[in-house]
């Protein structure tokens, strides 16, 4: 079994979201994993982050700011690699950064690193020579995102170039300025189940342990990013306590559905 499928095969999982490069980076991921997620997404830094909302915007431009770079992105999964070598890692951004240097390349960083799956905001599957084999190849999921306006016909063209875990974007929007409809949720994640063969996890809007455990009681795991993304703003050097503390809530709630 692959790191990923290990963490979700436990029940649903807590899937967290993190800016690399914004705030002190390395102790915030010890955070995340002191206080129980199950699975780590670390940002990429884009100058365009176009599916974001104002936080992750705001932290892809204090990361830029601070100089990080794709090259400093892979230091920080390598170097959390060592200190957790089986919390699951993904990598989540957008295309230019992942496919200047060529495909290849990207994917052979990202075995190098420790990285375990990569969700490419912006390469639909109908582009997916542009990534996908060279990710395939190297033994790296390649994570497809679903949406509310993915329907019947489209479904199968995400599924089939996905692995690791499904992420049903659960609004038509930015991140982390609404929350849906739970009825909405637990229909789109039933059809989605019904067609797929990999998790599925469902994030955009999850900001509180009441919302995620809501969602742990029909989807295999509960993604949060903003909520933590806003703790790095306020706190910056001193994140990573905060960070904690609402991690540890998130993930009991997601666990108690265990």
């Amino acid at each position: 079994m692959t790191r990923l499928s290990t963490a979700f095969s436990r029940g649903p999982a807590l899937v967290t979201f993190i800016t690399g490069g914004d705030g002190p980076t390395a102790e915030i991921l010890d955070a995340l994993v002191a206080g129980g997620a199950d699975v780590i997404e670390l940002g990429m830094p884009f100058t365009d982050p176009m599916a974001d909302g104002p936080a992750i915007q705001q932290a892809n431009l204090r990361s830029l700011g601070a100089g990080t770079t794709t090259a400093g992105i892979f230091r920080i999964a390598a170097a959390f690699r060592a200190l957790h070598p089986q919390v699951p890692l993904v990598l989540m951004g957008y295309a230019n950064p992942m496919i200047t240097r060529g495909p290849d390349w990207f994917a052979a960083e990202c075995v190098k690193a420790g990285v375990d799956g990569v969700i490419c905001v912006d390469i639909p599957p109908e582009e997916d020579p542009e990534l996908g084999p060279a990710l395939r190849g190297a033994g790296v999921a390649l994570i497809r995102l679903a949406t509310p306006t993915t329907d019947a016909a489209r479904l199968p063209a995400v599924l089939d170039s996905s692995s690791g875990f499904l992420y049903y974007v659960s609004v038509a929007g930015i991140t982390g300025l609404q929350q849906a409809a739970q009825a909405s949720i637990e229909e789109a994640v039933a059809r989605i189940k019904a067609s797929a063969t990999i998790p599925v996890a469902v994030g955009f809007g999850v900001r509180t342990p009441e919302q995620a455990a809501a969602i742990a009681k029909v989807a295999d795991g509960v993604v949060v990013g903003s909520a933590l993304v806003e703790l790095v703003a306020q706190h910056g050097a001193n994140a990573a306590a905060p960070v904690q503390e609402l991690t540890r809530a998130l993930a009991d709630a997601v666990h108690a559905a265990r």
